[in-house]
C-alpha cells in the first residue's frame, strides 16, 4: 500500500481568544514536518484560520510558519487539500496560486486507496440553528463578500478577528460543548440520514464540532469528528487498510 493520508481540522490560527497562539502554530508546523516523509496527501477540513480574508493585493498578517510549511509540502508533491470552514471562507486564489493547495468550498465524496470518503468541515450539515443558517448565507453570498472587501484591510481584518473572538468567548472557557449523544448531535443525525441513500460510503470525516468522535454507523460505514488543534491536537490517519485516531504529542513517534 502507498503512503499515509492525514486528516485534521480546526486550528483557528490567529484567534484573539487563544493566548498560546504562536506556540500552537509552531506545534502544528512540527507535526506537519514530522509526517512529510510518510504522507501522500493531507486534508485540512476547515477552520485552520480563525479568520481569513484575502484582498486583491493583501493577505492576512502572520501564519508565515504554517503557510511556508504547506508550500514546502506541496513542492514535495504532497497533495494538501484545504476545506473552507465557517471561519475561513474568504479565500480567492492566494492559497492555490502561492501555496499550491487544493481548495474545496463544499463537501466532497472521493476515493482513497479503494475506500469511499465523504469529507466536509461540517457547518451547515443538519444544523437546526436558524441564526447560524442566516449568517452562513450572508457569509457565502458573493455580493456580501465584495462589499466586505471594499472595507480597508485594517478595519476588515479587525472586524473579522474580533467577531471570531466574541463567538469563541461566548462558550464556557472558550471550549466546545461536550458530546451530546447520538440523538442530539446534528452531524450524527445528518450522516445517518445521508447514509440511507449513499450506502457505498466507508468513512464520513468532519471537523467543526471540536470533539473527538468515532462511530460505527453500519457494518462498513464509520463517522469521525477530528477534534481540534487548539487543545486536543488530534488527527486521523489512513494507511490504505486501517483508520487510526491519534493525538500529536511532542517527542513521540507518529504513524
Amino acid at each position: 500500500m502507498g503512503k499515509n493520508v492525514y486528516f485534521l481540522s480546526d486550528a483557528h490560527l490567529g484567534s484573539l481568544a487563544i493566548e498560546h497562539g504562536r506556540t500552537q502554530e509552531r506545534r502544528l508546523v512540527r507535526f506537519l514536518d514530522s509526517i512529510k516523509e510518510k504522507a501522500s496527501a493531507i486534508y485540512l477540513l476547515g477552520d485552520m484560520f480563525d479568520f481569513w480574508n484575502e484582498y486583491k493585493y493583501v493577505v492576512p498578517k502572520g501564519y508565515t510558519r504554517f503557510l511556508g510549511k504547506l508550500s514546502e509540502l506541496t513542492d514535495r508533491g504532497i497533495e494538501v487539500h484545504f476545506f473552507t470552514g465557517n471561519h475561513d471562507i474568504w479565500t480567492y486564489g492566494y492559497l492555490e496560486k502561492e501555496c499550491g493547495l487544493i481548495v474545496h468550498r463544499k463537501p466532497i465524496t472521493t476515493e482513497i486507496y479503494g475506500k469511499i470518503f465523504f469529507l466536509a468541515h461540517g457547518d451547515g450539515l443538519g444544523d437546526p440553528d436558524n441564526k447560524f443558517k442566516l449568517l452562513r448565507k450572508i457569509f457565502h453570498n458573493r455580493t456580501c463578500q465584495k462589499f466586505f472587501n471594499s472595507i480597508h484591510p485594517r478595519w476588515g481584518m479587525a472586524l473579522g478577528l474580533n467577531w471570531a473572538k466574541h463567538s469563541r468567548l461566548k462558550r464556557m472557557d472558550g471550549r466546545e460543548v461536550p458530546y451530546l449523544g447520538e440523538d442530539k448531535e446534528f452531524l450524527v443525525t445528518f450522516t445517518k440520514n445521508y447514509l440511507k441513500s449513499h450506502d457505498n460510503i466507508d468513512y464520513f470525516i468532519y471537523g467543526h464540532r471540536h470533539i473527538e468522535l468515532r462511530l460505527m454507523l453500519s457494518r462498513k460505514a464509520q463517522m469521525l469528528i477530528l477534534g481540534d488543534w487548539i487543545w486536543q491536537f488530534t488527527y486521523a490517519v489512513f494507511d490504505g487498510e486501517n483508520m487510526f485516531m491519534e493525538q500529536y504529542v511532542e517527542g513521540e513517534t507518529n504513524p
